[in-house]
Protein backbone atom coordinates (compact mmCIF):
# COMPACT_ATOMS: atom_id res chain seq x y z
CA UNK A 1 0.00 0.00 0.00
CA UNK A 2 1.30 3.40 -1.29
CA UNK A 3 0.30 5.79 1.35
CA UNK A 4 -1.21 8.07 -0.81
CA UNK A 5 -1.73 10.83 1.78
CA UNK A 6 2.00 10.91 2.49
CA UNK A 7 3.04 10.56 -1.04
CA UNK A 8 6.46 8.96 -2.33
CA UNK A 9 8.80 11.55 -0.18
CA UNK A 10 7.36 11.12 2.93
CA UNK A 11 8.00 7.24 3.74
CA UNK A 12 10.44 8.10 5.77
CA UNK A 13 8.47 10.04 8.26
CA UNK A 14 5.82 7.42 7.96
CA UNK A 15 8.19 4.79 9.23
CA UNK A 16 9.20 7.93 11.55
CA UNK A 17 5.90 7.94 13.20
CA UNK A 18 5.78 4.23 12.85
CA UNK A 19 8.60 4.35 15.51
CA UNK A 20 7.01 7.03 17.61
CA UNK A 21 3.51 5.71 17.69
CA UNK A 22 3.62 2.30 16.58
CA UNK A 23 -0.46 1.81 17.94
CA UNK A 24 -1.56 4.83 16.20
CA UNK A 25 -0.23 3.77 12.90
CA UNK A 26 -1.26 -0.10 13.35
CA UNK A 27 -4.75 1.56 14.20
CA UNK A 28 -4.92 3.72 10.96
CA UNK A 29 -3.78 0.39 8.73
CA UNK A 30 -6.52 -2.28 10.74
CA UNK A 31 -9.67 0.40 9.45
CA UNK A 32 -9.97 -1.70 6.28
CA UNK A 33 -13.29 0.00 6.05
CA UNK A 34 -14.44 -1.62 2.80
CA UNK A 35 -13.74 -4.95 3.86
CA UNK A 36 -14.89 -4.47 7.32
CA UNK A 37 -18.51 -3.30 5.19
CA UNK A 38 -18.59 -6.90 3.07
CA UNK A 39 -17.69 -9.03 5.84
CA UNK A 40 -20.25 -7.39 8.16
CA UNK A 41 -23.22 -7.79 5.29
CA UNK A 42 -22.24 -11.54 5.07
CA UNK A 43 -22.52 -11.92 8.45
CA UNK A 44 -18.44 -12.01 9.18
CA UNK A 45 -17.37 -10.65 12.23
CA UNK A 46 -13.56 -9.58 12.24
CA UNK A 47 -12.76 -9.40 15.05
CA UNK A 48 -8.87 -9.69 14.33
CA UNK A 49 -8.20 -13.09 15.18
CA UNK A 50 -7.18 -16.11 12.68
CA UNK A 51 -10.86 -17.46 12.80
CA UNK A 52 -11.91 -14.52 11.52
CA UNK A 53 -9.31 -15.36 8.63
CA UNK A 54 -10.55 -18.23 8.22
CA UNK A 55 -14.22 -16.49 7.60
CA UNK A 56 -13.24 -14.67 4.95
CA UNK A 57 -11.65 -17.31 3.09
CA UNK A 58 -15.52 -18.68 2.72
CA UNK A 59 -17.36 -15.61 2.01
CA UNK A 60 -19.00 -15.51 -1.60
CA UNK A 61 -16.64 -13.41 -3.36
CA UNK A 62 -19.13 -10.95 -4.90
CA UNK A 63 -16.56 -8.29 -5.19
CA UNK A 64 -15.17 -9.78 -7.95
CA UNK A 65 -17.71 -8.59 -10.06
CA UNK A 66 -17.19 -4.80 -9.71
CA UNK A 67 -13.69 -3.81 -11.14
CA UNK A 68 -13.91 -0.44 -9.23
CA UNK A 69 -14.10 -2.52 -5.91
CA UNK A 70 -11.97 -5.16 -6.04
CA UNK A 71 -8.53 -3.31 -5.96
CA UNK A 72 -9.65 -1.30 -2.96
CA UNK A 73 -10.93 -4.76 -1.18
CA UNK A 74 -7.92 -6.80 -1.89
CA UNK A 75 -5.88 -3.58 -0.48
CA UNK A 76 -7.86 -4.50 2.77
CA UNK A 77 -7.62 -7.72 2.67
CA UNK A 78 -4.17 -7.69 3.02
CA UNK A 79 -3.64 -4.45 5.53
CA UNK A 80 -6.31 -7.01 7.55
CA UNK A 81 -4.08 -9.77 7.13
CA UNK A 82 -0.70 -7.90 8.33
CA UNK A 83 -3.25 -6.84 11.16
CA UNK A 84 -3.99 -10.30 12.62
CA UNK A 85 -0.69 -11.20 12.00
CA UNK A 86 1.02 -7.97 14.17
CA UNK A 87 -1.71 -8.44 16.69
CA UNK A 88 -1.31 -12.34 17.42
CA UNK A 89 2.18 -13.68 16.34
CA UNK A 90 4.80 -12.86 18.58
CA UNK A 91 7.43 -10.64 17.51
CA UNK A 92 5.57 -9.51 14.46
CA UNK A 93 5.28 -5.58 13.55
CA UNK A 94 4.54 -3.00 11.20
CA UNK A 95 7.52 -1.53 9.00
CA UNK A 96 6.94 1.31 6.01
CA UNK A 97 9.42 0.70 3.57
CA UNK A 98 11.08 3.17 1.63
CA UNK A 99 8.61 3.31 -1.23
CA UNK A 100 5.91 4.05 1.43
CA UNK A 101 4.40 0.19 1.18
CA UNK A 102 3.67 -1.34 4.89
CA UNK A 103 5.08 -4.72 5.47
CA UNK A 104 4.71 -6.96 8.58
CA UNK A 105 8.21 -7.47 9.94
CA UNK A 106 8.32 -11.31 11.66
CA UNK A 107 10.31 -11.49 14.65
CA UNK A 108 12.77 -14.03 11.99
CA UNK A 109 13.31 -10.87 9.98
CA UNK A 110 11.68 -11.70 7.57
CA UNK A 111 9.72 -8.89 5.71
CA UNK A 112 5.99 -10.38 4.52
CA UNK A 113 4.17 -7.94 1.64
CA UNK A 114 0.82 -8.39 2.97
CA UNK A 115 -1.14 -5.81 0.32
CA UNK A 116 0.04 -8.06 -2.73
CA UNK A 117 -1.39 -10.68 -0.91
CA UNK A 118 -4.65 -9.46 -0.22
CA UNK A 119 -4.95 -8.58 -3.85
CA UNK A 120 -4.16 -11.78 -5.15
CA UNK A 121 -6.78 -12.97 -2.67
CA UNK A 122 -9.17 -10.82 -3.72
CA UNK A 123 -8.76 -11.33 -7.38
CA UNK A 124 -8.73 -15.29 -7.31
CA UNK A 125 -9.39 -16.79 -3.71
CA UNK A 126 -5.86 -18.13 -3.56
CA UNK A 127 -3.73 -18.11 -1.38
CA UNK A 128 -6.36 -18.27 1.62
CA UNK A 129 -5.60 -15.62 4.03
CA UNK A 130 -5.66 -18.21 6.71
CA UNK A 131 -2.83 -20.21 4.90
CA UNK A 132 -1.15 -17.46 4.74
CA UNK A 133 -1.49 -16.69 8.54
CA UNK A 134 -0.20 -19.95 9.31
CA UNK A 135 2.72 -19.75 7.14
CA UNK A 136 4.05 -16.48 9.05
CA UNK A 137 3.11 -17.77 12.00
CA UNK A 138 5.29 -20.72 11.57
CA UNK A 139 7.76 -18.39 10.41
Amino acid sequence: MNLPFLGHRHAKKAEAALRADPEAVAALLSECELLRSHAARAGVRLDDTPDSLEALDQMVPRWRDDPEILPWLGHDAGLYLGTVVVRTVPGAAWRIRSDGEPVVRLASGRAVEVVPAGEEWAVSGVPELSQLYAEFAET
